[in-house]
C-alpha cells in the first residue's frame, strides 16, 4: 500500500479505565510495548488516549473520525475478535462494510491456536499465575518479560553476599510468586549487555515485606545498576516463594537457587 507499518492502541488500556480497582493484568507497560513492537518492525505507534470522550464514540463514528479522519489509515488489520465502539458495538463484519466508504480496506486476521489451545493474553496471564513461563513463551514467541528501572532496596541482598537488582511491578500482571531463572538486559547505562540472573518475584516473607517486587541477582556481574533501564525474560520457574526461619537457612537456599539458574539457562542455550 506505499503506507508505513503501524500499530493502533490504547493508553490506558480501555480495561483499566471502566474497572479501574480490578486486579492489575497488563503483561507490559507502555514503553516495553512500545520496544517489542519496534522490534517486530513497526514504524508507526499510535497510542489513543482512552478517556470518556474515547470511550462514548459509537463504532461508525470510531471508524471514520478517528480510523479514516485522524490517521488516515489505508488498510486496516484487525483481529478476528476485535471488538470496538461505544458499548463494544463495533466488529470486523463491520468494518469490512464501512472501510470502503472511508477510504481503506480490511484484512481480518484469524485467531491461533494449537494442540493446548488458544493464543491469547488470557492464556498467558493462566501460564504465568501457574509459573509456566515456558507455555507462555510459546503463545508470545518470545520469553515474557518485565520491563523497569532499577530501584533502591533495602540492599539485604548485597549485605547477604548476593546483591540485587529490584524492580517495582506496578500495574502488571503477578505471576507466580517466587524463584526464576532469568537473561537480563541492561539497556541503558555503562553495563549495557544480556546477564544470567537468579530471580524472586515476590513480597519477600522472610522480611515481612508486602509490595510485589522483582530482584535479580545478575550472576557473576560487578557493578553499580541503579536508575538503569533492564528488560528481563522469566526463562524458568525454579521454586514457589518461601519464608525462612533464619539468614543461614535463607542464604544457603540462594547458593542452591543460584546453581540451579546456572544450569537452567545452560540447558536452555543448549535447547536453542
Amino acid at each position: 500500500k506505499d503506507a508505513p507499518f503501524g500499530v493502533v492502541t490504547f493508553e490506558p488500556h480501555p480495561r483499566a479505565f471502566f474497572a479501574p480497582g480490578a486486579p492489575a493484568f497488563r503483561l507490559m507497560n507502555a514503553e516495553a510495548r512500545a520496544n517489542r513492537l519496534a522490534k517486530l518492525g513497526v514504524e508507526q505507534l499510535y497510542e489513543l488516549r482512552f478517556d470518556g470522550r474515547l470511550a462514548g464514540l459509537d463504532a461508525e463514528t470510531f471508524a471514520r473520525e478517528v480510523l479514516a479522519g485522524s490517521l488516515g489509515i489505508r488498510h486496516l488489520v484487525a483481529g478476528a475478535d476485535f471488538r470496538f465502539g461505544k458499548g463494544r458495538a463495533g466488529d470486523v463484519e463491520m468494518l469490512r462494510r464501512l472501510g470502503p466508504g472511508l477510504g481503506f480496506g480490511v484484512t481480518v486476521a484469524p485467531l491461533i491456536c494449537d494442540h493446548i489451545g488458544d493464543y491469547s493474553s488470557t492464556a498467558i496471564r493462566g501460564a504465568l499465575s501457574e509459573g509456566r513461563p515456558e507455555d507462555a513463551a510459546r503463545i508470545l514467541g518470545h520469553w515474557h518479560r518485565i520491563e523497569g528501572t532499577v530501584q533502591h532496596g533495602d540492599k539485604r541482598g548485597r549485605d547477604l553476599g548476593f546483591p540485587t537488582a529490584n524492580l517495582w511491578l506496578d500495574g502488571l500482571h503477578l505471576p507466580r510468586f517466587g524463584v526464576y531463572a532469568t537473561l537480563v538486559d541492561v539497556l541503558t547505562g555503562p553495563h549495557q549487555g544480556r546477564h544470567g540472573g537468579a530471580a524472586s518475584l515476590g513480597v519477600r516473607p522472610t522480611f515481612g515485606g508486602t509490595r510485589p517486587n522483582l530482584e535479580v541477582n545478575l550472576i557473576d556481574f560487578v557493578g553499580d545498576l541503579y536508575g538503569a533501564e533492564l528488560s528481563i525474560a522469566l526463562v524458568a520457574f525454579q521454586r514457589p516463594e518461601l519464608r525462612f526461619d533464619g539468614i543461614g537457612s535463607l542464604v544457603t537456599q540462594m547458593r542452591a537457587d543460584v546453581a540451579e539458574t546456572r544450569r537452567l539457562l545452560a540447558a536452555a542455550e543448549r535447547d536453542g
